[in-house]
């Protein structure tokens, strides 16, 4: 982790929320020794509590305001690994600064597609020859923890819950519900969020006559939940980017042992050190009990 980097993704400005909680948490993992910055794709939409369609959507976006420059690396056996990211730490926005639009940004680089298919390459300047790409892993990359797929059976019984969460009155065709549910959870869309989606719908349109409501196999079939689902991520990611942002400041003021510092309470002391954005150090510096 490097402070350094994370006190100026914080300082960044312009940027939609979603898209400084990506910078922010790429920050958190530049190695101020070394410059590289190794997250895989999935690791950091984990970390971000997104999808890895829109983590490439708003990596684009920070490559589009020069923020950032994404280099793809072999695995050492010929295959593809996980990109390395080069964080232009020189580069600052203001509060109306926006991308230039898709395709090469004013400081020479071209952002790759959502996909993540293609390479980003700055031009003039590789990591090592002339391709951009790095032959072989580091070595003292983050280790990615191993998640175990669902078991069928607990996909099952996580459909059959969210079923449960719709009006009764309403319910239609459970076969093809549970089915229905079961290829959006494969689709990566979380449980929780599906019962959540019902749940919203539910009291939406509680008091709606019969004629009014959508029945149960419909309302699957037609993917009406994904407004729900895309409403609670927005929210999630707004939330997530205030805190970031409020934490990023307070490390700041920690950093710099600010008189400010006699506001940061417990709390915030125990968020900041789970974060990693403040040393234990650092806490005792400014005078603070962790």
């Amino acid at each position: 982790m490097s402070g350094m980097a994370l006190i100026w993704a914080a300082n960044v400005k312009g940027l939609k929320p979603a898209a400084k909680i990506v910078l922010i948490q790429l920050a958190d993992f530049h190695n101020k020794e070394t410059g590289q910055c190794n997250p895989s794709a999935q690791r950091l939409a984990d970390e971000c509590e997104m999808g890895r369609a829109t983590l490439f959507r708003h990596m684009t976006t920070l490559e589009d305001c020069g923020l950032v420059t994404r280099h793809a690396r072999g695995d050492g056996e010929g295959g593809r690994g996980s990109n390395q990211y080069e964080l232009h730490l020189d580069i600052t926005l203001g509060p109306s600064s926006r991308p230039k639009g898709a395709g090469s940004a004013p400081n020479g680089v071209v952002s790759q597609n959502e996909t993540g298919g293609n390479v980003s390459k700055k031009r003039g300047k590789s990591l090592k020859g002339g391709t951009g790409v790095v032959s072989k892993r580091d070595k003292n990359l983050t280790i990615e923890p191993k998640k175990e797929p669902p078991s069928r059976e607990r996909k099952a019984a996580e459909a059959e819950k969210i079923l449960a969460a719709y009006p009764p009155d309403r319910l239609r065709g459970t076969a093809a519900c549970l089915a229905q549910i079961e290829e959006a959870m494969n689709e990566g869309i979380r449980p929780e969020d599906l019962r959540l989606a019902v749940q919203a719908y539910a009291t939406d349109s509680a008091g709606f006559t019969r004629s009014k409501v959508c029945f149960s196999d419909n309302w699957f079939q037609s993917r009406r939940w994904l407004a729900y689902v895309e409403k609670l991520a927005e929210d999630r990611e707004k939330a997530a980017a205030l805190q970031a942002d409020h934490h990023a400041r307070l490390a700041c003021w920690i950093s710099d042992r600010s008189p400010m510092c006699k506001h940061i309470t417990a709390k915030q002391i125990d968020g900041l050190l789970a974060s990693k954005l403040v040393t234990e150090a650092q806490i005792q510096a400014a005078g603070l009990g962790s």
